[in-house]
Protein backbone atom coordinates (compact mmCIF):
# COMPACT_ATOMS: atom_id res chain seq x y z
CA UNK A 1 0.00 0.00 0.00
CA UNK A 2 1.18 3.38 -0.84
CA UNK A 3 -0.97 5.29 1.69
CA UNK A 4 2.52 6.68 3.41
CA UNK A 5 3.53 8.20 0.20
CA UNK A 6 0.08 9.29 -0.97
CA UNK A 7 -0.21 11.09 2.44
CA UNK A 8 3.24 13.16 2.12
CA UNK A 9 2.00 13.95 -1.75
CA UNK A 10 -0.76 15.92 -0.23
CA UNK A 11 2.18 17.77 2.59
CA UNK A 12 0.14 15.83 5.51
CA UNK A 13 4.34 15.14 6.76
CA UNK A 14 4.74 19.17 6.84
CA UNK A 15 1.02 19.84 8.55
CA UNK A 16 2.90 18.16 11.66
CA UNK A 17 4.96 21.25 11.75
CA UNK A 18 2.76 23.36 12.75
CA UNK A 19 4.78 24.87 15.83
CA UNK A 20 8.11 25.74 13.44
CA UNK A 21 8.91 29.74 13.13
CA UNK A 22 8.37 29.80 9.14
CA UNK A 23 4.72 28.59 9.97
CA UNK A 24 4.02 30.57 13.03
CA UNK A 25 4.76 33.83 10.80
CA UNK A 26 2.80 32.23 7.69
CA UNK A 27 0.51 32.32 10.24
CA UNK A 28 0.43 35.57 11.63
CA UNK A 29 0.12 37.20 8.14
CA UNK A 30 -3.01 36.16 7.97
CA UNK A 31 -5.45 39.39 8.97
CA UNK A 32 -8.44 40.42 7.11
CA UNK A 33 -12.23 39.46 7.34
CA UNK A 34 -12.77 36.24 5.77
CA UNK A 35 -15.93 37.11 4.18
CA UNK A 36 -13.63 39.57 1.81
CA UNK A 37 -10.24 37.30 1.34
CA UNK A 38 -9.10 36.91 -2.34
CA UNK A 39 -7.63 33.44 -2.11
CA UNK A 40 -4.13 32.77 -3.42
CA UNK A 41 -4.00 29.42 -4.46
CA UNK A 42 -7.42 28.15 -4.53
CA UNK A 43 -9.84 29.78 -6.89
CA UNK A 44 -12.79 31.39 -5.65
CA UNK A 45 -14.78 28.32 -5.90
CA UNK A 46 -12.53 26.37 -4.30
CA UNK A 47 -11.99 28.93 -1.43
CA UNK A 48 -15.87 28.70 -0.61
CA UNK A 49 -15.40 25.11 -0.26
CA UNK A 50 -12.46 25.53 1.80
CA UNK A 51 -14.64 28.26 4.07
CA UNK A 52 -17.28 26.13 4.54
CA UNK A 53 -15.17 22.99 5.33
CA UNK A 54 -13.53 25.05 7.88
CA UNK A 55 -16.77 26.46 9.49
CA UNK A 56 -17.86 22.77 9.79
CA UNK A 57 -15.01 21.25 11.65
CA UNK A 58 -14.50 24.91 13.80
CA UNK A 59 -17.82 26.34 14.18
CA UNK A 60 -18.70 28.95 16.55
CA UNK A 61 -19.51 27.87 20.47
CA UNK A 62 -20.96 29.65 23.19
CA UNK A 63 -16.83 29.97 24.75
CA UNK A 64 -14.60 29.88 21.39
CA UNK A 65 -14.35 31.92 18.33
CA UNK A 66 -14.90 29.82 15.25
CA UNK A 67 -11.77 28.55 12.80
CA UNK A 68 -13.29 31.58 10.37
CA UNK A 69 -12.74 34.18 12.90
CA UNK A 70 -9.42 33.35 13.21
CA UNK A 71 -8.27 33.70 9.57
CA UNK A 72 -7.74 29.75 9.10
CA UNK A 73 -8.97 29.35 5.16
CA UNK A 74 -6.50 31.75 4.80
CA UNK A 75 -3.82 29.99 6.54
CA UNK A 76 -4.43 26.73 4.79
CA UNK A 77 -4.70 29.26 1.10
CA UNK A 78 -1.19 30.10 2.03
CA UNK A 79 0.06 26.99 3.61
CA UNK A 80 -1.09 25.44 0.25
CA UNK A 81 0.69 28.38 -2.01
CA UNK A 82 3.80 28.39 -0.34
CA UNK A 83 4.57 25.21 1.65
CA UNK A 84 3.22 22.58 -0.82
CA UNK A 85 5.41 21.38 -3.30
CA UNK A 86 4.46 21.33 -7.17
CA UNK A 87 3.51 17.65 -6.63
CA UNK A 88 1.17 18.55 -3.72
CA UNK A 89 -0.26 21.19 -5.34
CA UNK A 90 -1.40 19.68 -8.50
CA UNK A 91 -2.87 16.99 -6.36
CA UNK A 92 -4.56 19.55 -4.12
CA UNK A 93 -6.21 20.58 -7.20
CA UNK A 94 -7.54 17.86 -8.42
CA UNK A 95 -9.17 16.98 -5.25
CA UNK A 96 -10.48 20.03 -4.76
CA UNK A 97 -12.32 19.39 -8.32
CA UNK A 98 -13.30 16.00 -6.70
CA UNK A 99 -14.61 17.05 -3.68
CA UNK A 100 -16.67 19.95 -5.38
CA UNK A 101 -18.36 17.30 -8.14
CA UNK A 102 -19.36 15.21 -4.95
CA UNK A 103 -21.03 18.33 -3.47
CA UNK A 104 -22.57 19.41 -6.14
CA UNK A 105 -26.29 18.22 -7.55
CA UNK A 106 -25.32 19.32 -11.15
CA UNK A 107 -22.40 20.99 -12.46
CA UNK A 108 -23.99 24.69 -13.08
CA UNK A 109 -25.20 24.36 -8.98
CA UNK A 110 -22.80 27.49 -7.21
CA UNK A 111 -21.19 26.35 -4.40
CA UNK A 112 -22.60 29.61 -2.35
CA UNK A 113 -26.45 27.78 -3.08
CA UNK A 114 -25.16 24.61 -0.96
CA UNK A 115 -26.26 24.23 2.44
CA UNK A 116 -23.91 23.86 6.16
CA UNK A 117 -25.55 20.40 5.74
CA UNK A 118 -23.85 19.42 2.33
CA UNK A 119 -20.58 20.11 3.71
CA UNK A 120 -21.17 17.75 6.91
CA UNK A 121 -22.91 15.24 4.71
CA UNK A 122 -19.82 15.21 2.82
CA UNK A 123 -17.49 14.95 5.95
CA UNK A 124 -19.67 12.40 7.33
CA UNK A 125 -19.34 10.09 4.03
CA UNK A 126 -15.28 10.65 3.74
CA UNK A 127 -13.41 11.29 6.86
CA UNK A 128 -11.11 8.76 8.07
CA UNK A 129 -12.25 7.13 11.26
CA UNK A 130 -11.73 4.09 12.72
CA UNK A 131 -14.24 1.75 11.00
CA UNK A 132 -14.49 3.86 7.69
CA UNK A 133 -13.33 1.68 4.77
CA UNK A 134 -11.62 4.16 2.10
CA UNK A 135 -12.88 3.08 -1.26
CA UNK A 136 -10.60 4.63 -3.16
CA UNK A 137 -7.40 3.64 -1.26
CA UNK A 138 -9.10 -0.04 -1.66
CA UNK A 139 -9.72 0.20 -5.31
CA UNK A 140 -6.35 1.28 -6.06
CA UNK A 141 -3.88 -0.01 -3.20
CA UNK A 142 -0.63 1.05 -5.31
CA UNK A 143 -1.03 4.61 -6.48
CA UNK A 144 0.41 7.52 -4.87
CA UNK A 145 -2.09 9.55 -5.57
CA UNK A 146 -4.19 10.72 -2.26
CA UNK A 147 -7.58 10.39 -1.89
CA UNK A 148 -10.79 12.67 -0.79
CA UNK A 149 -10.53 10.84 2.38
CA UNK A 150 -6.68 10.86 2.73
CA UNK A 151 -7.35 14.68 1.54
CA UNK A 152 -10.16 15.51 3.45
CA UNK A 153 -8.27 14.20 6.81
CA UNK A 154 -5.10 16.61 5.93
CA UNK A 155 -7.12 19.42 5.59
CA UNK A 156 -8.85 18.72 9.32
CA UNK A 157 -5.48 18.28 10.61
CA UNK A 158 -4.68 21.36 9.48
CA UNK A 159 -7.17 23.43 10.47
CA UNK A 160 -7.07 21.92 14.08
CA UNK A 161 -3.23 22.38 14.37
CA UNK A 162 -3.57 25.98 12.89
CA UNK A 163 -6.59 26.95 15.12
CA UNK A 164 -4.74 25.59 18.36
CA UNK A 165 -1.22 27.25 17.55
CA UNK A 166 -3.08 30.73 16.83
CA UNK A 167 -2.09 33.86 19.63
CA UNK A 168 -5.81 33.75 20.51
CA UNK A 169 -6.33 30.31 21.45
CA UNK A 170 -2.38 30.00 22.46
CA UNK A 171 -2.80 32.81 24.90
CA UNK A 172 -6.05 33.51 25.85
CA UNK A 173 -7.69 29.98 25.83
CA UNK A 174 -5.47 27.35 26.27
CA UNK A 175 -2.91 27.14 29.60
CA UNK A 176 -0.11 29.22 28.81
CA UNK A 177 2.87 30.02 30.23
CA UNK A 178 5.66 32.31 27.84
CA UNK A 179 8.67 31.06 29.89
CA UNK A 180 8.43 27.20 30.80
CA UNK A 181 10.37 26.70 33.24
CA UNK A 182 8.58 24.83 36.14
CA UNK A 183 7.83 21.11 35.77
CA UNK A 184 4.58 19.63 37.12
CA UNK A 185 3.53 16.20 37.32
CA UNK A 186 0.19 15.59 37.91
CA UNK A 187 -3.33 14.54 36.68
CA UNK A 188 -3.79 17.16 33.88
CA UNK A 189 -7.60 17.53 35.74
CA UNK A 190 -6.23 19.22 38.44
CA UNK A 191 -3.22 21.39 36.59
CA UNK A 192 -5.10 22.91 34.19
CA UNK A 193 -8.66 22.11 33.99
CA UNK A 194 -8.55 19.23 31.33
CA UNK A 195 -6.76 21.62 29.31
CA UNK A 196 -3.42 20.73 26.86
CA UNK A 197 -0.83 23.45 26.97
CA UNK A 198 -0.85 26.26 24.48
CA UNK A 199 3.27 25.99 24.05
Amino acid sequence: MKRREALKNIGLSAAFFMGTPAVLNLMQSCTGNTQTWVPEFLNEEEGLVLKNLVDVILPKTEDLPSGLELNIPQFIDKFMNEIFDDESQMHAKTLFAEIIGLLKPNSETPIDELSQDNFKTLLDDYMLTEDFIDQDRESDPETTKPTKSEFLNTIKLMTINAYRTSQLIGETILPYDPVPGTYFCGDLEDITGGKSWSL
